[in-house]
């Protein structure tokens, strides 16, 4: 149960508006004026605070700045309550730290959202995502269905592409992100002498396009279809302001693609010094992580020339690799897919 903390010296709007939240399910605290508010945040810090701006002793930025300064209270949710006529003021109040504002006189419904919003965002902001491309997929999904971006919801059409039909090229200018409901792409840079290193494979949930869009720079690498997919398209400004129109939201995204490029970086390192057999036995655990089969057994149906692509070696080393593989039952081979024997060992091998 969140615990709530409303700070207001009209005794009729606290009453009213911890009677709201108690009927919701809150546990609620109320303080009739700000010094006995910061009193009770700082002996009990709640989840979230409900705070009016025009109190005596002591006024909402008076409330507002003495918790932000205090270790126990300095990241809870805080909501102004304010009259009409002190929406001029409120600049003040989101400076100096406030996460949003209720204009008296409200409605329930808006009390209740504003309250619900923004304690997902803070259990949002808290949780920790794996740095890789599903947790930045993961943390978006996250985002979207804690009402914090909601350009997802059936406002985009989904389009459904052949296998090996491009989604983007080297070097062009990217124009949208792109979001796989189904399906998988390869991406993938080449070489001065023709030839794809892939760089990634990415399935339902991935995000595609986002670190050119956000540095402005033109891909860097290819997008081919590998098995047959479903995307939605979401234009540049309506991508930018899905991710920029809460800054803490924004902040934490960009964390997570910095540490997803230094993920790809290690990768590379791994490829350069590792021997072939534990590079192709990565490469192996890796697509395994991005099966759509529910028992989680099977590959995805990806050519040897793919694979090979994707660790860096020649399509005849690779194969010999995965003959030693299943000679040392490591693997099997049923309809061109690659069935994993046994994981953990092929994790990790010793040489």
């Amino acid at each position: 149960m969140y615990a709530v903390l409303i700070i207001e010296d009209n005794a009729a709007i606290l009453e009213n508006t911890a009677e709201i939240l108690e009927l919701a399910g809150y546990k609620v605290a109320t303080a009739d004026n700000g010094k006995t508010g910061v009193e009770l945040a700082i002996a009990n810090p709640p989840d979230l605070i409900i705070c009016d701006i025009m109190m005596p002793q002591l006024d909402g930025y008076g409330v507002l700045h003495l918790l932000r300064k205090n270790a126990s209270t300095e990241n809870v949710p805080f909501i102004f309550l304010t009259a009409k006529t002190e929406r001029r003021d409120l600049r003040k109040g989101m400076e100096m730290g406030a996460d949003d504002y209720i204009t008296k006189p409200f409605e329930e419904i808006e009390l209740l959202n504003a309250v619900e919003i923004r304690l997902k965002k803070n259990e949002l902001l808290k949780r920790i995502y794996p740095e890789s491309a599903a947790g930045i997929s993961q943390f978006v999904t996250d985002t979207k269905a804690a009402g914090l971006i909601k350009y997802l919801e059936g406002n985009y059409a989904v389009d459904t592409l052949a296998k090996k039909q491009v989604l983007f090229q080297e070097g062009k200018k990217p124009r949208f992100v792109y979001y796989i409901v189904s399906g998988k792409i390869k991406s993938f840079r080449t070489q001065e002498d023709g030839k794809e290193y892939i760089t990634d494979v990415h399935g339902g949930g991935d995000f595609m396009g986002y670190t050119s869009m956000l540095t402005d720079r033109n891909y860097e690498e290819s997008a081919v279809v590998l098995e047959p997919a479903e995307l939605m398209a979401i234009p540049k400004d309506d991508f930018l302001q899905m991710i920029y129109n809460d800054m803490s939201v924004a902040m934490r995204f960009i964390q997570l693609i910095s540490n997803n490029i230094k993920e790809k970086e290690q990768k590379l390192i791994r490829l350069a010094y590792s021997s072939l057999r534990k590079r192709v036995a990565a490469a192996l655990v890796d697509l395994h992580g991005k099966s759509n089969d529910r028992e989680g057994n099977n590959l995805m149906e990806i050519s040897r020339d793919d694979i090979a692509h994707y660790i860096g070696t020649a399509t005849e080393s690779l194969i010999r690799t995965l003959g030693d593989f299943k000679s040392e039952s490591l693997i099997e081979v049923r309809d061109n897919r690659i069935h994993i024997k046994d994981l953990n060992k092929l994790s990790n091998l010793p040489y």
